[in-house]
């Protein structure tokens, strides 16, 4: 049976993304890079919402990317990815295919299937869905030390109560903390 994990940056008072879906207030440097190389090692097939999906595609096959992270960019550019969107048909980044319908319905089939674990990055709606659905097996969320006057808050669409379990924690040099947290 396949894991579902979820991978987020938020700030302190809980924003995975601030006014107009800005993460430049996100740490990028040397140890959270080694971090994400290390998440990247884990070969899991990648998970996105298109507004993700679109940010990250937009990004990570340039030579902007290439040159300022080479091993993340051939990580992420190499890794399957599948975007949940009813409107995208016809995704451009190499390795991606679309689910367009029922997308709670088509990771539970795959969480029963063998094959490679998931790992949902950003993409706060379908992380909501998910958790909603009782999918998720592990949150992994990276805080970082800064807060925001406004923004998306993490988890801000769930219906029901999710109560979760920490696991394991990390403190890293650039004071984010990361956090590893279970279902109950």
């Amino acid at each position: 049976m396949r894991k579902l994990k979820v991978f987020n940056f938020l700030t302190l008072n809980g924003y995975y993304k601030g006014p107009d879906d800005d993460i430049s207030w996100n740490n990028h440097d040397h140890e959270e890079n080694e971090h994400a190389k290390k998440g990247l090692y884990a070969d899991n097939i990648l998970l996105f919402g298109r507004v993700t999906y679109e940010m990250m595609a937009g990004f990570w096959p340039t030579s902007q990317a290439l040159q300022q992270m080479p091993e993340i960019a051939k990580g992420m550019n190499s890794a399957e990815k599948i975007v949940f969107s009813s409107t995208l048909k016809n995704p451009q980044w190499e390795h991606t295919s679309v689910i367009g319908k029922d997308i709670v319905s088509a990771i539970r089939a795959m969480k029963q299937s063998a094959g490679k674990d998931l790992t949902i990055l950003g993409s706060g709606s379908i992380i909501s869905q998910f958790a909603d659905a009782e999918l998720i097996d592990e949150f992994e969320l990276m805080i970082n030390p800064v807060a925001l006057g406004s923004g998306t808050s993490f988890l801000h669409n769930i219906k029901n109560t999710l109560s979760l379990q920490l696991i394991t924690t990390r403190v890293l040099k650039n004071g984010c903390i990361v956090l590893n947290y279970q279902p109950k």
